[in-house]
């Protein structure tokens, strides 16, 4: 193993370092600026003009949506999903080693599947033109979106961690 870059704080992850990750991390801050963006101009447009924005609700969940799948990998890389390993103490390392394999390779695997549903249900949407209700826009990019997030999380789970930081 190297050794971490000069400017690595101590105990940060090196795939932190990784281009991938910090243009996921710049997208997900921007993500989350628009929607504090939009949630102002709603509440300025309410509350001092007496004209809320129209699709505020509507663009805030779309924002929403795509902050949870953009995020979504940031969180594998990094570890960071719900685990639950009340008995796991109770096993050799070399057990909990190979659950913590086995977890991981099933995961991959339903964040396979959900890939590809997400995949169909965006071709769905493309082709039938499907829009949102108030602001029309299209909702194909949005799933391809979260398709795309789901199967780089599950290539996250597979890859080596030094393949993860490269």
């Amino acid at each position: 193993m190297s050794a971490p870059a000069p400017d690595m704080i101590p105990g940060r992850v090196p795939h932190r370092q990784a281009r991938w990750y910090r243009a996921l991390a710049v997208v997900a801050a921007l993500l989350i600026a628009l929607m504090i963006g939009v949630t102002c101009i709603d509440v300025f447009g309410r509350y001092l003009l007496n004209r809320p924005f129209g699709g505020a609700y509507e663009l805030t969940q779309m924002l929403l949506a795509a902050l949870v799948f953009v995020a979504l990998p940031l969180t594998t890389a990094d570890g960071g999903h719900v685990e639950v390993d009340l008995a796991l103490h109770m096993f050799s390392r070399r057990v909990q080693v190979l659950m913590g394999r086995l977890a991981g390779l099933v995961s991959a695997a339903a964040l396979a599947y959900f890939a590809w549903r997400l995949a169909v249900i965006g071709l769905d949407q493309w082709h039938e033109g499907t829009r949102s209700a108030s602001l029309m826009l299209p909702m194909a990019p949005l799933a391809f979106l979260a398709a795309i997030s789901c199967a780089v999380s599950s290539l996250i789970l597979i890859l080596p961690r030094d393949e993860v930081a490269a």
